[in-house]
């Protein structure tokens, strides 16, 4: 895939950590449901907008990753938001299959530390 460019309005408000990364939250967007967090770089984040797959940088293997494009569970990517201080993505999905490398729907699903009694 042929680098792409992050429109520089864009560029120009992202808060990257020392490694160029921006954290991602993705939820989905019928119920509102926290799926997962990944990283992305200015390059994920161009292929996201342009492509609407979501798109993310692997920290372990060094390299983009188009979620679900081994594994089939996509993520149709319908909004892209930055937060106040741009130092967070919000990705709302329509998610198909899982979307935790477990194959659980949200990758929240295993370890509650506090709920409601």
């Amino acid at each position: 895939m042929n680098p792409m460019s992050l429109d520089p309005a864009i560029a120009a408000r992202l808060k990257r950590n020392p490694d160029g990364l921006v954290p991602a939250v993705v939820q989905e967007d019928s119920t509102g449901a926290v799926l997962m967090m990944a990283w992305m770089d200015d390059e994920a984040l161009a292929r996201t907008l342009a492509t609407r797959k979501a798109t993310y940088w692997s920290r372990s293997r060094s390299e983009y990753w188009v979620k679900g494009e081994t594994s089939g569970h996509t993520q149709h990517v319908r909004e892209v938001r930055l937060d106040c201080d741009g130092d967070t993505i919000l990705l709302r999905v329509d998610q198909t299959g899982g979307a935790c490398h477990t194959g659980d729907h949200t990758c929240f699903d295993a370890d509650q530390l506090l709920g409601d009694q």
